[in-house]
């Protein structure tokens, strides 16, 4: 696997599933409990659900980029403001 490619088991999670786990890491190594190698992979996975999570916002966004509903109702092409 290319170091910046996404795990096939990653790739496959919804944005709500991946962050949920992304969470579960964060919180888990913020207790400082595990033992080091445990916690290096864990916050391997984080750094892989933290990009799978990117790239699912950036698709969403360019999808709503696509489609912005004018004034009138009349589709429309417009980047949409999501900041």
């Amino acid at each position: 696997m290319a170091k910046n490619s996404i795990p096939s088991d990653i790739a496959k999670l919804s944005f709500e599933d991946a962050l949920e786990q992304l969470e579960d890491i964060v919180r888990e190594l913020e207790e400082g409990s595990g033992e080091l190698d445990a916690s290096i992979k864990a916050y391997e996975r984080g750094a892989h659900l933290k990009r799978h999570c990117e790239s699912k916002l950036k698709e969403a966004q360019n999808r709503v980029e696509k489609v912005v509903l004018g004034a009138d109702g009349a589709a429309g092409l417009a980047p949409a403001d999501l900041d």
